[in-house]
């Protein structure tokens, strides 16, 4: 009799755990909370399931918030009456009573996330992000709902992109009448079953967000080589399987903290809100804003973010590129002007462009050759036609002569505003003031003394800058600029001892990242570059130039073969000469079309073998091939799948203590260099003529 009691009184408690359990799978309990949940009565446990449900439908954390259930989990004293209170207080209202947003599989690779508003869903991974209702915010750029998706990059070389909800204007509506008009824009996008469980869980302002898989031939061009797969998405050896991980995982994201996030500091954000306003009323003009500053204090940051600010309102930005090293949308060693008009959603080895303006400097720095930095900006700059803001990036050296170099560029190209950047890790650099820019002498400038709003001239640069037609009688006149500064929290890992390499890093993934242009478009498989096609170009089509170092005209074609090469457009004609190589004396200061890797010389035959993704009806006006600095990355020499036997260019046995040996391609850590030797002819060619 005993036994078939307690069987009976068993019975309920077991299936009451289990029914628990199944409706929310990814909650988490203590032991004793488990035991105790036995001890409730039939109204406690009935109260804490549908608390359970409620969770799930709101989505949020259990798993940090577990003093509910140590709550609704409290054992009763026999003496007390049974209540019809809820065992617990019920959550708040708002977003705080949401931290993560709920989101479930939408079909394979595909993910609905539903963001209330002021919510945010930080994420490392690639995907395409289509805004079904409402409004979200992606590094500054807004996604409403109609506009086409946006192809969205979160590395773990940078900060982790956040999808914020943002507030949008809605007419007077009841909540029933906005449910009706999202069911109606969500029909043609997702099912019944989908449909039911976002009207389901629905709040006034909230927005509904659709994930989508991304696949691009850049992007599966970088993760194939050996060390590079981590730089989109990592695997934890500890993470908690649920539906949520498995739907994110199906697109290809996963979900990180809030402080792995991009954070903006309260200057930051006050600077880009006046540049914006003052770029959408053009009351003086379109503003050339500088933005400058030391190393590592998030000056590419503030571009992009302040590049789509401004597309929000404006059509176009352009960008005056003044950084070596860590150029945006080039690969590194060069001066560029271009004219944005897409969102920049990435870092920039996944979005690189082709400029308006071009030139090929060679070097990550410009050390020992400012005079011919200085032309080369000047050159690039006269193509700006002063139609939309511009935006001028400059380098992170800011002390000695750095600091003097960027006077003489405030000088040159007469910012509107100069947005300066300071850290307190940071070495000190002064306010650039207009008072301190006229009262200093740059590298090339000297001070000049000024009255108040009236300007001055500076004939060093008159004769090389070309304005617009209206402006080509007046003089160059200066009259100041707005300095705004903004005080950067910036948290990175780089320190003095690993910055170099860390840079190194990001130069090698931009050059990656523009040979991800070589690939066939989606879903043909991915194709090594021994296995492309290369163009045939005569010696005697092309004048050659080594940029960074003076090499014996002998040794010219070693130097040549196996190199990151410039495809550039001079003036002079070289086409009248009978044999090559045609060598310069001097670097020229021309355009430069694009970029390519030297595959091969056929010396019978007197042809260079170029590799590149510059377009044929571009390659017909390149006339010149520069080499510079810029090294072509040691995985594209050591990890192209389907090479059998020895690997080209690549050997153990060289002395890297001759002459221009270190220069030309960097000592390496693995000893493992270059073999000047030419390589042998592949047996397909294109012809160009």
């Amino acid at each position: 009799m005993a036994d078939s009691q307690l069987i009976v009184k068993r019975g309920p408690f077991r299936s009451t755990w289990l029914r628990a359990r199944k409706t929310r799978t990814q909650l988490v309990l203590s032991r004793r909370p488990r035991r105790r949940l036995g001890a409730l009565r039939w109204c406690g446990r009935r109260r804490l399931r549908r608390r359970l449900l409620q969770a799930q439908a709101a989505g949020a954390d259990w798993r940090e918030s577990g003093c509910l259930v140590s709550r609704a989990a409290t054992r009763r004293p026999k003496s007390a009456a049974p209540s019809r209170a809820p065992a617990a207080a019920p959550a708040p209202s708002g977003p705080a009573s949401l931290p993560i947003p709920p989101v479930r599989p939408a079909g394979p690779g595909r993910a609905l996330v539903l963001l209330p508003l002021e919510q945010g869903f930080t994420f490392s991974g690639i995907c395409r992000v289509t805004c079904l209702y409402g409004q979200v915010q992606v590094f500054g750029f807004t996604i409403s709902q109609g506009q086409p998706a946006q192809e969205v990059f979160s590395a773990y070389t940078h900060a982790r992109l956040t999808i914020n909800a943002v507030h949008y204007s809605m007419p007077e509506k009841s909540k029933k009448e906005m449910k009706r008009e999202a069911r109606a824009l969500l029909r043609s996008h997702l099912n019944r079953d989908d449909r039911c469980w976002l009207m389901k869980n629905f709040s006034p302002l909230c927005s509904i967000v659709l994930l989508e898989q991304l696949k691009t031939s850049t992007v599966n061009f970088l993760v194939s080589h050996p060390g590079l797969s981590y730089v989109f998405v990592q695997e934890s050896p500890t993470f908690q399987i649920n539906s949520e991980h498995l739907a994110l995982r199906s697109v290809g994201i996963r979900r990180e903290k809030k402080k792995n996030g991009l954070r903006l500091t309260e200057s930051a954000l006050s600077a880009m809100e006046e540049l914006v306003t003052v770029s959408c009323e053009e009351v003086d003009g379109c503003p050339i804003i500088l933005v400058c500053g030391s190393q590592d204090v998030g000056k590419s940051t503030f571009n992009r973010y302040l590049i789509n600010q401004l597309l929000n309102s404006i059509s176009c930005v352009d960008y005056l590129e003044c950084d070596l090293g860590q150029t945006e949308f080039t690969p590194p060693g060069c001066i560029s002007l271009l004219n944005i008009t897409e969102p920049v959603l990435g870092p920039p080895f996944t979005h690189q462009r082709t400029p308006q303006k071009m030139v090929y400097y060679g070097k990550p720095s410009c050390k020992n050759n400012y005079e011919n930095y200085i032309e080369i900006i000047k050159y690039v700059f006269s193509s700006y036609k002063r139609e939309s803001p511009l935006i001028v990036n400059t380098m992170g050296w800011v002390s000695d002569k750095g600091l003097l170099l960027l006077v003489d560029l405030i000088r040159l190209l007469c910012p509107s505003h100069v947005v300066q950047f300071s850290s307190g890790r940071s070495k000190y650099m002064p306010n650039l003031t207009p008072d301190y820019v006229d009262d200093v002498d740059g590298l090339y400038t000297k001070s000049k003394s000024r009255v108040r709003n009236r300007g001055f001239r500076l004939a060093e640069f008159t004769e090389s800058l070309e304005f617009a037609d209206e402006e080509k009688e007046s003089p160059v006149v200066f009259t100041g600029h707005k300095l705004m500064c903004v005080q950067s929290d910036f948290a990175f890992r780089k320190t003095p001892r690993n910055r170099e390499s860390h840079n190194k890093v990001l130069r090698d993934l931009a050059v990656l990242g523009y040979l991800g242009q070589l690939q066939p478009p989606v879903p043909k498989p991915l194709c090594p570059l021994h296995g492309l096609t290369p163009y045939q170009v005569p010696f005697n089509a092309v004048a050659l130039r080594i940029i960074h170092s003076d090499v014996a005209p002998t040794h010219i074609l070693y130097a040549v073969n196996a190199s990151w090469v410039g495809l550039c457009k001079i003036l002079d004609d070289v086409r009248g000469y009978a044999h090559g190589p045609i060598l310069l004396a001097q670097t020229p200061i021309c355009d430069c079309l694009g970029f390519g890797i030297c595959r091969g010389i056929d010396m019978e035959k007197r042809l260079y073998h170029i590799l590149t993704p510059v377009p044929p009806e571009e390659l017909r006006n390149v006339n010149c091939l520069l080499v510079g600095a810029i090294s072509i990355p040691q995985c594209v020499f050591k990890s192209q799948r389907g090479l059998e036997g020895t690997v080209p260019y690549v050997t153990t046995d060289y002395n890297c203590k001759l002459p221009g040996a270190s220069e030309k391609i960097g000592a390496r850590e693995t000893k493992e260099t270059r073999e000047d030797k030419v390589h042998p002819k592949p047996k397909l060619y294109r012809k160009v003529n």
